[in-house]
């Protein structure tokens, strides 16, 4: 019996600047909207501005659009003309762009306590609350080289090869900022959760220091732990779980509803193809 439940069809974004954005945008917006802008509102602190800096982003993606020649998906060029934005947006509201910490401050190793909840320990609701408000300020304060890398990976949740090809930088250089910027939230995430001792390690330093690295490159594939938990010692186990809270809690800065008179705003001021004349004839047109 054939089945006549209808189907959905899905938008297909083009690869390249062929088509006009026109006919991109309505993709573009159903599949990325809503994630943008509540990456905007955390970004903006407020409506207003989200509402702002969203019409702002697609405004210049509609400007830029000849120019994409297809190097990476359009999706992910336009998050990369969004996570720029926040720079100007964020050096307003802050006085001047700090420097990251050196790695020795920011580094797991020289605690004396890691949080209870990486122990399995209860997570009150005023921590949980007050974690996350830490979290988004320190997302605020980090530089901007390292705060647009981790926008991009852990709110976007974009593949590291695309996050380097959208800000044209090697990958190597935006796993080590991804990296630095990881476990900088991390002290801030759990600076406001319940403090225990830190169990003590079993391995030397170097070996602490390797396993960390294999974490944040698993972190970066998004796949889970390649090394079993048993050779883990419970101060290693501590820590991961807590880059994995940090995580987890970037992802769900993005969730929320995308409001349909935004929608409009944006394609009521993306320009608009002249009515029944391809692009191409558009071009020769203006050839002498």
């Amino acid at each position: 019996m054939k089945d006549s439940t209808p189907k959905t069809k899905k938008r297909v974004l083009s690869r390249d600047g062929s088509r006009p954005f026109a006919d991109v945008l309505p993709a573009l917006l159903d599949e990325h909207g809503p994630k943008l802008y509540a990456l905007a509102r955390r970004l903006c602190g407020n409506e207003t501005d989200a509402q702002d800096m969203m019409q702002e982003v697609f405004l210049q993606a509609a400007r830029r659009w000849e120019t994409f020649r297809g190097e990476s998906n359009p999706a992910t060029w336009v998050y990369s003309i969004a996570a720029r934005s926040c720079g100007p947006r964020k050096r307003r509201r802050f006085a001047s762009d700090r420097r990251m910490p050196a790695f020795s401050q920011i580094a797991p190793w020289t605690e004396s306590t890691v949080s209870r909840a990486a122990l399995g320990g209860p997570v009150t609701a005023a921590e949980k609350k007050e974690s996350e408000r830490a979290l988004h300020a320190a997302i605020l304060q980090l530089p901007q080289a390292f705060r647009v890398p981790l926008v991009m990976k852990e709110m976007l949740e974009l593949p590291i090869t695309d996050v380097a090809h959208a800000l044209n930088l090697k990958q190597a250089t935006i796993k080590t900022r991804v990296h630095r910027a990881r476990l900088m939230l991390r002290k801030a995430l759990t600076g406001e959760l319940k403090q225990v001792e830190a169990p003590d390690p079993i391995y030397e330093k170097q070996v602490c220091m390797d396993l960390l690295q294999a974490k944040l490159d698993a972190m970066d594939r998004a796949r889970g732990f390649p090394i079993g938990q048993e050779v883990l010692c419970e101060r290693c186990r501590a820590v991961f779980k807590e880059l994995d809270l940090v995580q987890d809690a970037c992802a769900k800065l993005t969730a929320g509803k995308f409001p349909d008179s935004l929608r409009r705003a944006i394609e009521r001021s993306s320009p608009k193809r002249p009515e029944n004349t391809p692009r191409r004839a558009r071009m020769r047109s203006r050839t002498p």
